[in-house]
């Protein structure tokens, strides 16, 4: 069996350099969502349309994707130390020249560059956390990442909504200098460098067909409505299916010679059925938000701070049953999911019912309760479906594992924000802003987030029993993802 060329026996200050990279993780992670409630005010002050505020938005989820399983890879070639300080030490930058647009194409282009790097960095934290930590401290470090990911994600708007009613819009990206130059001075002291034993090549090919197949996708879906839908970008669509088909097959013929995803992956039932099971569920989780923002702040009139405290539901609701969730995952690891899903679903629906009769009278407290429930749900899910997604993947294989997961979610989460825009715009139209339609687009569009939980539960009966409390070391005996 192939060796790493860091042991983990060898580095006692791991949960050290696991704060560390926690860190950068929590970053890159509220950046996501914390554009969300400020999203108003960027637009009114750079003149950004509509499309340009779901680019700013999707831009970055969409090369974060595109990269995400190459920046694995080249840590795994490369060093994931080195690849983890070039993705922070651009993500900064990238931060900063965001705080610093000056037009709409400025910021999408800065998010998008955010993106980038944030590819570059993020694969290598699961990455670490597989080398540095054997079992059981492997999931005790997964649960701790599994708790940081949606923490930062939905408290982001609370963090935005301040720093907008404060010192400005521009600060929710300065805000990531400091915490970046910390981030990087702590990683480079602290993270071990390690990578891969074999000799491993970039698949060129690979990272154009999967990016390609991608950008087909998503433009049109970003698109379409400012466009009007001209059939270009319906066969866009259409086409991406068979790229995204040819990429595999394409994967599938380099096995033994460096592919970009091992295929290993794909024949373990559990990490396909949980990768899709995790884009399904991010696609909704991430894209909620937005549609709140849109009709009670932008046409209804909330303040950002009141539409980020009544977010705050949801992350209340997840800190409720997320320990739960680690305490009991190598008990009942699939049935918490399952439990998980319906409640989400169920929360959702609520919310729906709550809109479609209130509309835009609908009060703070309202929202709140059924954002409560939801978020009690994704906090039986999130923390343990990590686990259980890469809980088969070698050490060898750690980088293109967590870049295939990760890409997943991102994807999942461009897509989306991508569907509830297009579901969205298409429902209110081009005509004046009348908040009585954008009340009604509202609850309309939610049902795609309710749907997509719904979904996601037909694939939890392919999800193992549980995750594991003592795993057999990766590569050795039986995977540990086996059911």
């Amino acid at each position: 069996m192939a060796t790493e060329s860091f042991r983990r026996s060898e580095f006692p200050r791991r949960w050290f350099a696991l704060f560390i990279v926690l860190t950068a993780m929590f970053m890159n992670q509220l950046d996501v969502t914390i554009v969300n409630v400020a999203l108003p005010y960027i637009q009114r002050d750079l003149g950004a349309g509509i499309s340009l505020q779901q680019w700013i938005l999707a831009g970055f989820a969409l090369a974060f994707a595109l990269l995400l399983v190459t920046g694995g890879r080249l840590g795994d070639i490369t060093g994931r130390k080195k690849v983890f300080l070039i993705g922070i030490a651009g993500f900064t930058a990238a931060s900063a020249l965001a705080g610093l647009a000056q037009s709409g194409e400025m910021m999408a282009a800065a998010r998008v560059a955010q993106g980038v790097f944030a590819a570059l960095m993020v694969p290598q934290v699961l990455s670490v956390i597989q080398v540095m930590f054997q079992p059981p401290e492997r999931i005790k470090a997964m649960g701790l990442l599994g708790v940081v990911v949606p923490f930062a994600s939905i408290t982001g708007p609370v963090v935005g909504a301040l720093l907008t009613a404060g010192p400005g819009w521009r600060w929710i990206f300065w805000v990531n200098v400091p915490i970046g130059v910390l981030a990087f001075s702590g990683a480079a002291r602290l993270v071990p460098e390690s990578k891969s034993d074999r000799p491993l090549r970039l698949d060129i090919p690979g990272v154009l067909l999967l990016g390609l197949a991608s950008i087909m996708l998503m433009f049109p879906l970003v698109q379409g409505h400012e466009l009007g839908w001209p059939a270009w970008t319906l066969v866009s669509m259409a086409l991406s299916l068979p790229v995204f088909a040819v990429f595999g097959f394409h994967q599938f013929r380099r096995e033994g010679s460096s592919p970009l995803v091992p295929p290993a992956l794909f024949r373990n039932r559990s990490f396909v059925a949980g990768s899709v099971l995790m884009a399904l569920v991010f696609s909704g989780i991430m894209s909620y938000l937005i549609v709140l923002v849109w009709d009670f702040q932008v046409a209804h009139g909330w303040s950002p701070l009141r539409m980020a405290l009544t977010g705050l539901g949801w992350t209340i609701g997840l800190g409720l049953t997320a320990s739960l969730a680690i305490r009991y995952g190598s008990v009942a690891g699939r049935r918490l999911i399952g439990l998980g899903l319906v409640i989400m679903a169920a929360g959702m629906a609520a919310l729906i019912l709550v809109l479609r009769h209130y509309g835009g009278a609908t009060d703070s407290w309202q929202v709140f309760a059924c954002l409560l429930v939801a978020g009690t749900g994704s906090g039986l899910v999130v923390p343990i479906l990590v686990d259980l997604v890469l809980a088969g993947v070698p050490p060898r294989d750690a980088g293109a594992g967590s870049g295939v997961a990760n890409a997943t979610i991102q994807l999942g989460t461009a897509v989306g924000v991508a569907m509830v825009g297009a579901i969205f715009f298409g429902l209110v139209g081009t005509g004046p802003r009348d908040p009585a339609v954008w009340a009604g687009a509202t609850w309309q569009t939610l049902i795609y987030n309710a749907g997509v939980f719904l979904v996601a539960v037909a694939l939890v009966p392919l999800l193992p029993r549980r995750t594991r409390r003592h795993e057999t070391p990766a590569g050795e005996g039986q995977p540990a993802g086996a059911p």
